[in-house]
């Protein structure tokens, strides 16, 4: 039996130092990460005839490099096109979408987890007495989808929050953020989580989200079918304040190839967030 110590388990750090070192001239380190590296067999050593040590990437450290790029690269597609089909989706229930917002939203100082939203009044201090005010700090929240129905009534707008997943990882990364479901909660009527099938279930997302599953389509890596609902999305009575209209003002919507003319006041109740 081998006394030799089993080969170190190889992280994000440890992929990270590879791309460093590819990118750079190699100049070492001589850390842990670097040794586990090449005690892995990623890395080897190089001296010149000053005696200097420099370290190159092995063909297993490029070929686990690049695995790890088309990897990265993979995700981001797929991510990309469930949130293209998202989007497309609340553009056909007659909803306003953007794609990549990013809101200034006020969170409460000691908000544990998902919060209502708050009044409109918090967006305007000047609005209400300052003993009415609760603390808050402000975050940016940045849903992949969001979208607003197409009406000038306020009590109409409803404004819904699409965040995408497509891989479990960052899925359960993102379910310890709970400062993250706060500051979308102070955005949106409604928050979903849309999750490509298989990385999650219902059961895994709190309750003041709605859960849906994207379904891949066949033989198309990245493309996605059918939404199925598997739980709907509680709503709360929400008016857009004045600084998030200028936000979204500012920002450029969502166009797409078969974009018309909607009717404003159209019946409110086709909004589109139950798909299946």
């Amino acid at each position: 039996m081998s006394d030799l110590p089993p080969p170190p388990r190889l992280g994000v750090a440890h992929r990270r130092r590879l791309r460093a070192l590819w990118r750079s001239a190699g100049w070492p380190s001589h850390d842990l990460l670097e040794a586990e590296l090449l005690v892995a067999g990623l890395l080897t050593r190089e001296t010149d005839l000053q005696g200097r040590d420099t370290l190159r990437l092995t063909e297993a450290g490029l070929r686990l490099m690049t695995q790890d790029a088309q990897g990265h690269r993979s995700a981001r597609s797929a991510h990309e096109g469930l949130v293209a089909r998202v989007a497309l989706e609340m553009h056909r229930a007659g909803r306003i979408v953007w794609q990549g917002l990013s809101l200034r939203a006020p969170v409460a100082l000691d908000a544990p987890d998902v919060v209502p939203p708050p009044a409109p009044s918090v967006f305007d201090v000047g609005a209400v007495p300052e003993p009415a005010l609760a603390p808050v700090r402000w975050v940016q929240a940045m849903p992949d989808v969001y979208s607003i129905r197409h009406t000038t009534r306020e009590d109409w707008v409803e404004p819904v929050a699409h965040e995408i997943k497509v891989s479990r990882a960052d899925l359960l990364s993102d379910l310890k953020k709970p400062a993250k479901g706060a500051a979308y909660a102070a955005v949106a009527s409604q928050c979903w989580y849309v999750l490509a099938a298989g990385i999650g279930q219902a059961e895994e997302i709190p309750e003041a989200y709605g859960v849906m599953q994207a379904h891949p389509l066949a033989g198309q890596p990245g493309t996605f079918g059918a939404l199925e609902v598997l739980r709907p999305a509680p709503r709360r009575p929400f008016v857009l304040p004045l600084a998030l209209w200028m936000a979204l003002a500012r920002a450029d919507a969502r166009r797409f190839e078969d974009e018309a003319q909607t009717g404003l006041g159209d019946d409110p109740g086709a909004s589109g967030e139950e798909v299946a």
